[in-house]
C-alpha cells in the first residue's frame, strides 16, 4: 500500500491589526510556524501592523491563521485580513526587516 500524497502547500499573506509591535509578536510567530512546521516570513509594517507570509499543508496553514487570530499572551490582536497567494517553495521561516 502507498501513502498518500501530502497535500499541495498552500500560502497566505496576512496582515495582523492591534498591539502588535514591540510585544514579542514576531518571535512568537516564528516559534509557532516552527511548531507548526509552515514557511514564510514575518515582519513589522509602518502602521504598526504585522505582515506574515505562511505557506504550507492547508492544515498547517490553517492552525497557524487560528493562532494569528489571538496572538501570544502579550499581544492584543484587533483582526488580521488574509489573500491567498501562490506557494512559492519557501524552505525556512524567517524574521525580516
Amino acid at each position: 500500500m502507498t501513502p498518500s500524497p501530502s497535500p499541495d502547500p498552500v500560502r497566505r499573506l496576512v496582515r495582523v491589526r492591534g498591539r502588535v509591535q514591540g510585544v514579542g509578536f514576531r518571535w512568537a510567530t516564528a516559534g509557532q510556524a516552527e511548531r507548526l512546521g509552515v514557511r514564510g516570513t514575518v515582519r513589522n509594517l509602518l502602521d504598526g501592523s504585522v505582515e506574515a507570509v505562511i505557506e504550507g499543508s492547508p492544515e498547517a496553514v490553517e492552525a497557524m491563521l487560528d493562532w494569528l487570530r489571538e496572538g501570544p499572551r502579550t499581544a492584543r490582536v484587533d483582526g488580521i485580513t488574509e489573500r491567498e497567494e501562490t506557494p512559492r517553495g519557501e524552505k525556512t521561516f524567517r524574521i525580516a526587516d
